[in-house]
């Protein structure tokens, strides 16, 4: 029944324009006002009958249409100065646009005509013409408005003029230049140090945004959204690149990331950290921001535009993280990769929520394809320090038994990564990798866990094959008994004494125990033997005999122990307490003994001061001289 209403309407219509029509303009004029007073009146149907190929009329309105919009287009098209400058002028030319926009929609079904499609490939120049200066409007909107950018946080308060510059930029005069617009025309403005990153950049005013806005919808609506779009990243690709350019990060290719010396790569990386920290959590989400306000109601020119403003410097930040994860996989640079890795790993929500549109999706998944890759590196870097250690020769013998400096190296090594335990078991956890040789108490733990223990083994076999140097094996054993227990010092005062676990230092301590109980029955015990009494049933002039050969077998073996372990070292003061006490307990008792049945001896008489070179505190003294390492400093504990 509606539908019925609307036709009789849509006839009285066509009937009053027939009618009036016998005068062009005033049916020109009739057909314009029935147009802008109901949406029903439309061009289409109101010229529905009234034009066909014998009926020229129809299309004389459609001429004299575009006449009329030609004449108000072109006089804006050819100002020479912007029209924005007056909203009057501005609102004027946006509503040519609107009724062209319109003109082209209603008449477009007719465009098989052949006068029609004429008129329409003259209003398809017409529009060409404004969206060129429409085009140039915006990019001048978009340059003039970011002269006058201010940082806001959240509520948008003003947070003052702040900048991004890198700590080391010297940019005198850039306050001047930046509030100066005449100055400024060649001048990309960037965004002003910051402390936190709970701002948002508002980089252009609140009233150009919305100019920009009713642009770009005129734009889109012509057909022009790719254009749009594209003066839109152009202009903010080039604020978004300079403002990264000014905390310092070059722009480097793979290659030359990669051929840096490594300490100038170390500032790289830390100026890589904040550029990415910068970029994730501020500058893109408020590019973000900004391209939702422009192209609001068109989400497909929004997703597109974000992604060609940012796609260049996202790229930029990847590449440097991919040239870490690929590079050298040498082990001093473990703790750099965990500060890339870490990033990246923690910027990843800002990679989901910032770049979640359709065109973004590349972008994501490269960055956690890299992200998993600086994982692979940091297990591959634990790797090369397996083979480092599997690879340390066994050259000259460090001198006095004392540490080895590979010992020194893995453990000071070890700790210092297990500073980053969770990060290391989130890459851990995440291989496959199954480590060789280890029991079956160990399948229960972490992957790290596995992964220390796995790499104390291999030290303890490289120090297993390095004692092996020594000829003395009392002195094999005190080097064994010094890297054992700097081993288990250094794992009980770190996180790796919770990895490795009580069992594992247990059974370590016990390891050290048995090292010392093997130095002692290496060096004492055929000292110990000298001084063991002959039977008694001997005579006497035989027993005066042999303990005389005794005490000076004693003498001049105890002299050349006390010699040769005067070099020999232990680093560990209580443990070194501890074996001076154990050899005193072990050989004055004998010794006290041994001399009081010597002076007992009656064929020895008055000799037995001149055999008695060594009193029982003269024993304890050299025996609490040794283990200094000569000068007290060979093999010491760092």
């Amino acid at each position: 029944m509606a539908d019925n209403g609307e036709e009789k309407l849509l006839a009285v219509a066509r009937h009053i324009a027939k009618t009036l029509g016998q005068n062009d303009t005033m049916a020109d004029d009739i057909l314009q006002i029935f147009s802008n007073f109901d949406g029903r009146f439309s061009r289409e149907k109101l010229s529905e009958n009234m034009v066909d190929g014998n009926n020229p009329r129809g299309c004389a309105v459609l001429d004299r249409a575009l006449h009329s919009l030609d004449r108000q287009i072109s006089q804006y098209v050819a100002l020479d100065h912007p029209i924005w400058a007056h909203s009057a002028d501005s609102s004027a030319f946006l509503d040519a646009i609107d009724e062209l926009i319109r003109t082209i929609r209603d008449w477009s079904p007719m465009a098989a005509e052949k006068s029609v499609g004429a008129c329409l490939a003259r209003a398809d120049d017409l529009m060409q013409q404004a969206m060129f200066r429409v085009e140039d409007e915006f990019r001048s909107l978009m340059d003039r408005g970011a002269d006058s950018f201010e940082l806001g946080r959240n509520n948008h308060e003003s947070t003052g003029n702040l900048s991004f510059d890198s700590d080391d930029d010297n940019e005198e005069n850039e306050e001047g230049l930046l509030h100066n617009g005449a100055a400024l025309d060649h001048q990309i403005p960037v965004a002003q140090p910051v402390t936190d990153y709970d701002i948002v950049i508002d980089a252009l005013p609140s009233g150009t945004i919305n100019d920009l806005h009713e642009i770009a919808k005129r734009m889109v609506a012509a057909g022009f959204g790719k254009e749009c779009s594209h003066v839109y990243s152009t202009c903010r690709r080039e604020f978004l690149e300079e403002s990264i350019s000014r905390l310092g990060l070059q722009k480097l290719s793979i290659d030359e990331v990669q051929k840096m010396p490594w300490q100038e790569l170390e500032d790289e990386i830390e100026r890589w950290i904040k550029a990415a920290n910068v970029s994730l959590r501020i500058l893109f989400p408020s590019e973000r921001r900004l391209c939702d306000r422009i192209f609001f109601g068109f989400s497909s020119a929004a997703d597109l535009s974000f992604m060609e403003v940012c796609r260049g410097s996202t790229i930029q930040l990847l590449n440097f993280a991919d040239a870490i994860a690929i590079g050298s996989r040498s082990p001093e640079r473990l703790f750099k990769v965990l500060d890339v890795f870490e990033t990246m790993r923690d910027l990843m929500p800002e990679f989901d929520s910032v770049f979640s549109d359709q065109y973004c999706l590349v972008l994501r998944n490269e960055a956690i394809t890299i992200w998993k890759r600086l994982g692979e590196a940091i297990r591959g870097i634990f790797m090369e320090l397996e083979n480092l250690i599997r690879r340390d020769p066994a050259k000259a013998a460090v001198p006095g038994g004392g540490l080895h400096p590979i010992t020194r190296y893995v453990m000071n090594y070890l700790r210092a990564a297990c500073r980053s335990r969770q990060t290391l078991e989130q890459v851990f956890d995440e291989s496959n990798v199954v480590v060789p040789s280890l029991d079956d108490r160990r399948v229960s733990s972490s992957s790290m866990s596995v992964q220390m223990a796995w790499i104390m083994e291999l030290l303890e076999s490289n120090l297993e094959m390095k004692s092996r140097i020594y000829r003395d094996s009392a002195l094999c054993s005190i080097f064994m008994m010094n890297n054992g227990r700097y081993i288990v010092q250094k794992v009980k005062d770190s996180e790796l004494e919770s990895l490795l676990g009580d069992d594992w230092i247990r059974k370590h301590n016990a390891k050290v125990r048995q090292y010392c109980t093997n130095y002692q029955r290496s060096s004492w015990n055929k000292i110990l033997g000298t001084l063991k009494l002959d039977n008694s049933s001997l005579a006497s002039n035989a027993i005066a005999k042999s303990m005389k050969e005794k005490i000076k077998s004693f003498n001049s073996q105890f002299d050349d122990v006390c010699k040769t372990q005067s070099s020999w070292v232990v680093f560990d003061e209580q443990l070194r307490e501890e074996m001076r006490i154990s050899v005193s307990r072990l050989l004055l008792p004998a010794y006290r003994n041994f001399i009081g049945r010597l002076q007992c001896i009656p064929e020895i008489g008055r000799n037995v001061d001149r055999l008695i070179r060594y009193g029982p505190e003269d024993i304890e003294a050299r025996i609490n001289e040794l283990f200094e390492g000569g000068n007290g400093s060979s093999g010491g504990r760092k």
